[in-house]
């Protein structure tokens, strides 16, 4: 559950306030070594986690971590496709298949699965934008059904993906068809109220391959020398608390704004649970 404070309200307490510490720090509740100002809120958070039935639910569920979109190779030739895929246009020209198969199955490394509903073609074609709206546009001549590999709550997946195919490109653009389940309800609350030494994080942008580094979208403000993320590692969880790091003299706008943070971690993520200090609750993904 995210904080329900007004973005404008928040923006304001944080821009007068002065951020404490700056980089990324990865330690255990063990180290000797003074903590951070964020550590004493993040430990709350990991032991209200940690053994709890949210957690089991985590660790049972589909809850995928990385970016159900995965380009095609060599993405983007040029400049208009990069805007067009930002901007989510895409038009049709073709026919999408479909598919009398009504779900689809999840497959870990360890042999574990979970059967859910399949996405029709047409719905994730939908997902990805679809508005043929003027400017540059990416063309889907078709789609097949086969399977990608994303990053999830339970460690790296096999999964089922429509794979499209764009003009201009050999391999396809594959997007997950599967929908994220919804969270479990969080042990613990937002924290009461944000500052510039604790934020919410936008959200989570990437896993690595190895689990071993994180890359979240992190806000900051205008007045700011941007976003810092520390780490706190537990067994069953690691915590990310995001706060503001320095302050820029003279006038500034109010705004609230989203920068790339990468953190490296002790061992790789596997099934632990990926935690925001602020929310108290999993670090949302893409979608």
């Amino acid at each position: 559950m995210r904080t329900t404070v007004p973005r404008t309200v928040r923006l304001l307490t944080a821009l007068g306030l002065l951020a404490a510490g700056c980089g990324s720090v990865t330690a255990s509740e063990e180290e000797s070594e003074p903590a951070p100002h964020t550590r004493p809120r993040a430990l709350k958070v990991a032991r209200a986690w940690d053994g709890s039935p949210a957690a089991e639910t985590w660790r049972e569920g589909y809850y995928p971590m990385g970016d159900p979109v995965q380009l095609p190779e060599g993405a983007f030739h040029n400049d208009a496709d990069k805007e067009a895929y930002d901007t989510r246009n895409f038009v049709l020209r073709g026919e999408l298949p479909r598919t009398p198969q009504k779900n689809a199955k999840v497959t870990w490394q360890d042999g574990d699965s979970l059967t859910l509903p399949l996405m029709g073609a047409r719905a994730a074609y939908e997902k990805l934008g679809g508005s043929n709206a003027p400017g540059p546009r990416l063309t889907v001549t078709g789609a097949k059904l086969g399977e990608t590999t994303l990053a999830t709550s339970r460690g790296p997946a096999t999964v089922p993906a429509w794979l499209f195919t764009i003009r201009g490109y050999d391999t396809p653009l594959k997007r997950v068809a599967l929908s994220s389940a919804k969270p479990p309800k969080s042990p613990i609350g937002p924290f009461e109220y944000p500052s510039s030494e604790l934020w919410d994080l936008d959200r989570l942008v990437e896993v690595s391959a190895d689990g071993r580094s994180l890359t979240v979208l992190a806000h900051h403000g205008a007045c700011d020398d941007g976003p810092g993320v520390d780490v706190l590692e537990t067994e069953g969880s690691v915590v990310l608390s995001a706060y503001f790091v320095g302050t820029k003299d003279g006038p500034c706008t109010l705004q609230l704004l989203s920068k790339k943070v990468t953190v490296a971690l002790d061992r790789p993520l596997g099934d632990r649970t990926l935690l925001d200090a602020f929310t108290g609750s999993p670090v949302r993904g893409t979608e």
